[in-house]
Order: structure tokens, then C-alpha cells, then sequence
């Protein structure tokens, strides 16, 4: 298995705020906090991200 290639989400800044990334898995998509990416990531099913994403948007 190849490793992951990670994508800083578009709403991030370069002020050092609050950034995430994403990278697909084997049927997952894994989520990580850029500033630490030693402590892992969640990985979610593609259901669970959608999800997640929907809720998100309705918090913005």
C-alpha cells in the first residue's frame, strides 16, 4: 500500500489557524489536525465523513 497523499482542506489559512487535512484510505478517509500529525487521525467511512461534512456547513 502506497502512503496516503494528504490535502490541507481550502479553508485553511498560513496564519497557523485552525487546519485539516484529508487523505483516502482503503475505503476510509482519514482526517488530521496539520499542526499535529503525530497524534493520528480519525478515519471515517465515506457515509461518516459526508456526514460530518453537512455538519459543518449547517455550523458555519
Amino acid at each position: 500500500m502506497t502512503a496516503p497523499t494528504w490535502q490541507k482542506s481550502s479553508r485553511s489559512t498560513t496564519q497557523g489557524g485552525e487546519c485539516v487535512e484529508v487523505a483516502a484510505f482503503s475505503g476510509v478517509i482519514g482526517v488530521r489536525d496539520s499542526k499535529d500529525r503525530k497524534a493520528g487521525h480519525l478515519a471515517l467511512t465515506p457515509e461518516q465523513f459526508a456526514a460530518l461534512v453537512r455538519c459543518l456547513k449547517r455550523l458555519a
